[in-house]
């Protein structure tokens, strides 16, 4: 299970809306070994498009040696869908290679009927998708 703050999770639903129609991408890091997803870091889409994501691989090695310098490790990777349900392609279960992140998908298609977004997270271990359940608290 995910467990996340209101307010981060706002951040991630905000940002997918702002790089809308573009794909939004980044990282929600924590103290290692934690699992606690605490520090919001919004990336650049390098690719740009509405069908794709990329992280710019300079920004990239620039946020894992500033995570490794804290102590940190990506506990959530998350990225946007503009036009369908958020859920991981396999362009995204490809690009998974953080086994105990946390893949947070958020769609900005009502593709459901149920409202303007998606949010739901999923595990992608060895090219194995398993939804898991969101748990939004007001703090830790």
């Amino acid at each position: 299970m995910l467990t996340i703050t209101q307010a981060l999770y706002d951040q991630l639903v905000a940002h997918a809306r702002a790089d809308h129609p573009d794909e939004a991408c980044g990282v929600v890091a924590g103290p290692a070994g934690t699992g606690r997803a605490e520090r919001f870091i919004p990336m650049l889409n390098a690719a740009r498009s509405p069908t794709f994501y990329e992280f710019d691989s300079q920004d990239l090695l620039k946020l894992y040696r500033e995570m490794d310098d804290r102590d940190e490790e990506p506990v959530i990777v998350y990225h946007s869908h503009t036009a369908t349900e958020a859920y991981p392609s396999r362009t995204d279960v490809t690009y998974a290679n953080e086994p105990g992140a946390h893949y947070v998908l958020v769609s900005t298609a009502d593709t459901d009927g149920a409202g303007d977004f998606q949010f739901r997270s999923y595990r992608i271990v060895d090219g194995v998708i398993t939804e898991e359940d969101v748990r939004v608290v007001e703090a830790y």
